[in-house]
């Protein structure tokens, strides 16, 4: 029987949705899974939205900011290729201008435009990674945290073209020879997979805060956005914060205060 060349196309279309629609069944920090199946430890820290604010006004130097990324990058076993090339972050910085483009005015503080944010995965309500993400190696836990399974990672690169904040990373080389220090607690990347900041879902099922927070010394705020009593509601209600790209409807989990100067507990 002759099979037309349209034929055969969507034939082979409807096995990938078959197969893909199978995959989505198993593994683990599924996006269908609850937060309880999830989070298995008695001591894992909970939340119905996890969200983070970062203090800009507690951000005193570039070495500030450094030390979290360090902290980030030591943790889960981040490469370090020597050439922006290669470039592998799951944090990084950015001036106002980039972090927050159309948000600038002709007045801004020249303290701010100067200062450095550091950047990372917003965690999105609606992120345009994980619709595009053809084997859902990319998906939305029920706790808010966009999460990635490197086993199911093609390498396609879609959601590093739908990601509009660049907060993904790919790795055209081998990434295991360029780790300084192995953590043995979290898992190597291979040549091929795109990886990214995870809220450091490892730590918090074993109690502990994100890398990144426990090495800011207060200027970053983590916590359940869906609890008015929590400490990232109480910041929020009572600073003046902006998130990034807004306008572009993603609706980020990641907070910025923006001057101020008010200190909180």
């Amino acid at each position: 029987m002759s099979v037309t060349r349209r034929r055969f196309l969507k034939l082979g279309l409807t096995t990938l949705a078959g197969v893909g629609g199978a995959m989505a069944l198993d593994g683990f920090w599924r996006g269908s899974a609850e937060a309880s199946e999830v989070l298995t430890d008695q001591k894992a820290l909970k939340a119905k939205h996890w969200a983070m604010v970062i203090d800009s006004d507690r951000l005193k130097s570039a070495e500030n900011v450094q030390r979290m990324i360090d902290a980030c990058h030591r943790t889960h076993n981040v490469p370090d290729f020597g050439n922006s090339k290669d470039e592998i972050k799951w944090m990084g910085t950015e001036t106002y201008e980039h972090a927050f483009p159309g948000q600038e005015n002709g007045y801004l503080n020249e303290g701010i435009k100067e200062k450095l944010f550091p950047v990372l995965c917003n965690h999105c309500e609606n992120p345009a990674c994980v619709r595009v993400c053809p084997t859902q190696a990319t998906f939305k836990r029920p706790d808010g945290i966009v999460a990635m399974d490197y086993h199911r990672c093609i390498g396609c690169r879609f959601c590093m073209a739908a990601c509009a904040f660049g907060a993904r990373s790919f790795n055209f080389r081998d990434p295991r020879p360029f780790i300084k220090q192995v953590n043995p607690d979290f898992p190597t990347r291979t040549k091929g997979v795109v990886e990214k900041c995870n809220f450091c879902v490892e730590r918090l099922e074993k109690g502990l805060p994100p890398a990144c927070v426990e090495a800011s010394n207060g200027a970053l705020i983590f916590g359940d956005l869906d609890d008015p009593n929590s400490e990232v509601r109480q910041v929020l209600a009572t600073h003046y914060s902006i998130r990034r790209k807004p306008e572009l409807g993603t609706e980020p989990s990641v907070y910025y205060l923006i001057g101020g100067g008010e200190e909180h507990a």
